[in-house]
């Protein structure tokens, strides 16, 4: 809770949530925009099938955006699993190979000391 008794914001959700917003948003536009676009060139159906054919082309773009995030997602997902595997196999081998150094010199100095 901060000082006036309100929970603390999470300001990477925020912002994520308000970049969502706007990428939506944005989809959303484009998507009308093509499809008034495509519409422009059927000067010869009537104005309400012209209007459907628009909302119906805006519908398949933002599906075939929805779809195209969801796979870019999906391999986001996939790619982050993979790497942090490498990490981890990166990183037990790393500490491996640290603790074969200091056994090394370990056992360096027990043969100097019992040298000397």
């Amino acid at each position: 809770m901060t000082a006036t008794g309100e929970p603390p914001v999470d300001l990477r959700a925020f912002h994520n949530e308000v970049e969502g917003h706007l990428l939506a948003a944005a989809a959303r536009a484009e998507a009308r925009a093509a499809a008034a676009r495509c519409a422009a060139g059927l000067d010869w159906l009537p104005a309400a099938q012209r209007a459907e054919v628009e909302r119906r082309f805006a519908e398949e773009h933002l599906a075939l955006a929805r779809a195209s995030w969801e796979r870019t997602v999906r391999r986001g997902e996939e790619l982050r699993g993979e790497y942090e595997a490498l990490y981890r196999g990166l990183r037990a081998r790393l500490l491996a190979g640290v603790l074969l150094a200091l056994a090394l010199v370990v056992a360096v100095d027990l043969v100097v000391l019992a040298a000397v």
